[in-house]
């Protein structure tokens, strides 16, 4: 097995602004950058066309690409009706700023899908889905749903009742190793159509867990990055590690993808630990051995 696939590293995960950010993923030698787009300096509202332009520009300079923006809104997702209509509009100008800066690709959680497909909330979700499927399409882009927080073949069956694949999959074999102990390449063969973007990390499942617990529900607490990773740090249910620690089987993984024809980028994501920089840099280098 040779992967050709390029290598990505979410600039957040250093911890030390955009601009440091970018220039440290070149430095650990990364091919493109995955960016948080939701608030801050790069919400959609803060930057004008020639502020986009120009962040394009300083990117390209630094020999980089973007592989995907992230624009998950934490909360319950899509789950609350009311809160939709605002979410779907924000989510629609992430989307619009990912295309100006050269990447066709949202990752975003969509909160878990109810097993109840008959339900409020599996309707909620589907009609939230199905609006920014339908823009994404229209844009020749995706949204892309992150693995995890249900099993794979259940977000399968929410897929297939989409009329369009504009809201795909962002996968991350983690977290289905640390949440729903679901196996990932299995997975992979199970989403191979929707697959457009993938996550590179690690961990370990020390005892069963709801996933509402982790990624939030309505009637559980919103969601939350912070409190996640807290939880992976603590390492009292599972727990992040780097690459080739934990229980993600990455010979197997990578020939699967490679075995459905996949091609996007393999990005690097460190949501814990104390030297994020130095884990990057082992998890480049890891990814490498299987060039």
């Amino acid at each position: 097995m040779k992967l050709t696939n390029k290598i990505g590293v979410i600039v957040d995960s250093f911890g030390i602004g955009v601009r440091e950010g970018l220039r440290k993923a070149k430095e650990v030698g990364a091919d493109g950058v995955q960016i948080y787009a939701v608030s801050g300096e790069m919400d959609p509202a803060a930057l004008t066309a020639e502020a986009r332009r120009e962040l394009k520009a300083y990117i390209a300079s630094l020999g980089l690409e973007i592989s995907a923006l992230c624009g998950d809104l934490g909360g319950h997702g899509f789950q609350d009706g009311t809160a939709n209509p605002a979410k779907v509009e924000k989510s629609k100008r992430i989307l619009d700023l990912a295309l100006d800066l050269g990447t066709n690709i949202v990752t975003t959680h969509i909160g878990i899908v109810p097993e109840d497909t008959s339900g409020e909330v599996y309707h909620n979700m589907q009609t939230a889905c199905e609006a920014l499927g339908q823009y994404a399409k229209s844009c020749g882009a995706y949204f892309a749903i992150e693995t995890g927080p249900e099993r794979s073949a259940h977000l399968k069956s929410f897929l297939d009742t989409l009329s369009t694949n504009g809201v795909s999959v962002n996968f991350d074999p983690a977290n289905m190793v640390m949440v729903t102990g679901d196996d990932p390449v299995e997975g992979v063969r199970l989403l191979k159509d929707y697959i457009v973007h993938t996550h590179v990390k690690d961990g370990i499942r020390f005892r069963e867990v709801d996933p509402r617990e982790v990624y939030g529900a309505l009637g559980f607490e919103p969601m939350d990055h912070g409190k996640i990773a807290q939880m992976v740090t603590s390492g009292e249910i599972f727990k992040e590690v780097p690459l080739g620690e934990g229980k993600v089987p990455f010979d197997a993984y990578f020939a699967a993808l490679q075995e459905i024809g996949y091609q996007g980028y393999l990005t690097i994501e460190r949501e814990v630990g104390v030297q994020p920089e130095v884990d990057i840099r082992l998890a480049v280098d890891f990814i490498r051995r299987y060039k």
